[in-house]
């Protein structure tokens, strides 16, 4: 099966996380989106019909048979009312397209669109699970963690190394990892260690809990459940139901929270950011679709930042703090609670991050893991940089 996911109106509630990649490619539990369909339809070849700036980065279709929605999470449920689609059909749910059966290729989304406009539109019998927003990604983690396992078929551990303290019977733990003088308790949910990863002696962690491949948990880390570590990462401090992409650090104390971490961010030493107000309100945040500061009707919302960007040491940040793509956060007392892409600065105020400087930063940090800012990778991040203009 040729697989397609398409934007939608998601693409805008989920900036800046989205500023640097589709829906589909966002994690969430231990698997990307994408990556859950595909374990689940198995045997597909996956592209992307998204927004013209990602086009290089990720391919467009050359052949086709279904089209998904990037912000859908698979459920069994969902299945059969696919597969019963016929070419031409779509399912939707609340006015909003799940999947399109087709064998027309888009080559982006306007073309696509149109073509949805005019297909035979089928009501879903269900309320399909959908990552609208990035406070989406940290409340349904820990539940993803669990089904992912199961969509993995992975298989439990009783025991791990000689001096580690495993509470319950929920262990999934790759047998590269290297471990001793850790807790861990999965009576709250299972706990997930990959391929190659490392957890520090001294460490705690509760589950639902998840260590991607190459990641290290930083000696004496407290690590509370609902929370994924992405590939390549290097976590420690307090960590409770935060999500770390690739490649991204929180390598001292401080303490992080119902928050999302893109890839190639590093959080400086001491850096604490707040997720509850001191009067129990709900917390608002910048939304990207509306341009202003909006309710989540969430009591518990911490940081959500874009791509390569950072904070120096002993930075603030404020309940419900959005930071943009590559910016650089430093100094005393708390920044704003909207920090667009490419700023450089703090509470006393910030200026415009030079764009070729920003590339030189990105490509020093990703060189440290072997890697190069590609050509594909500049130009995305200049889109973020030309969007985000209108706020600095």
């Amino acid at each position: 099966m040729n697989l397609v996911f398409f934007d939608n109106k998601s693409h805008e509630t989920l900036l800046p996380l989205t500023y640097t990649r589709p829906a589909a490619d966002l994690r969430i539990g231990i698997l990307k989106i994408s990556e859950k369909w595909e374990k689940i339809l198995g045997g597909v070849t996956a592209g992307y019909v998204s927004q013209m700036h990602l086009s290089k980065k990720y391919s467009i279709p050359v052949k086709a048979d279904l089209y998904l929605a990037s912000n859908v999470i698979p459920e069994h449920y969902l299945m059969a009312e696919i597969k019963a689609l016929s070419v031409g059909q779509k399912l939707e749910s609340f006015g909003n397209c799940i999947a399109f059966k087709s064998t027309q290729c888009f080559i982006d989304l306007p073309e696509l669109n149109e073509a949805l406009a005019n297909a035979e539109s089928i009501e879903s019998d269900s309320t399909p699970i959908s990552v609208s927003s990035a406070i989406d990604i940290f409340k349904r983690n820990g539940d993803q963690i669990q089904k992912d396992i199961d969509v993995l078929k992975l298989e439990t551990v009783s025991s791990y190394g000689v001096y580690n303290t495993l509470i319950g019977s929920q262990f999934y733990i790759d047998p590269t990892v290297k471990m001793e003088g850790v807790t861990l308790n999965s009576t709250e949910g299972p706990i997930y260690l990959g391929k190659d990863v490392e957890v520090m002696e001294g460490s705690v962690i509760r589950g639902p809990f998840a260590a991607l491949e190459h990641s290290t948990v930083k000696m004496a880390s407290k690590i509370y459940g609902d929370t994924t570590i992405g590939p390549h990462c290097k976590v420690g401090g307090e960590v409770s139901n935060s999500v770390f992409y690739g490649y991204s650090n929180k390598g001292h104390d401080g303490f992080l929270g119902n928050s999302v971490i893109g890839e190639w961010c590093n959080l400086g030493a001491d850096t604490n950011s707040s997720n509850l107000k001191n009067n129990y309100s709900n917390v608002s945040v910048w939304n990207y679709s509306t341009e202003s500061i909006e309710n989540t009707n969430e009591t518990f919302v911490g940081l959500i930042m874009g791509d390569h960007s950072k904070t120096g040491i002993n930075t603030m940040l404020n309940t419900g703090t959005i930071v943009g793509v590559s910016a650089n956060i430093y100094g005393g007392d708390f920044p704003p609670k909207f920090i667009p892409s490419f700023s450089w600065g703090g509470s006393s105020g910030f200026q415009t991050f030079n764009f070729e400087k920003a590339k030189e930063v990105a490509n020093k940090m990703m060189q440290r893991r072997g890697l190069d800012l590609t050509d594909e990778e500049s130009s995305i991040l200049e889109f973020a940089y030309k969007a985000d203009s209108k706020f600095r």
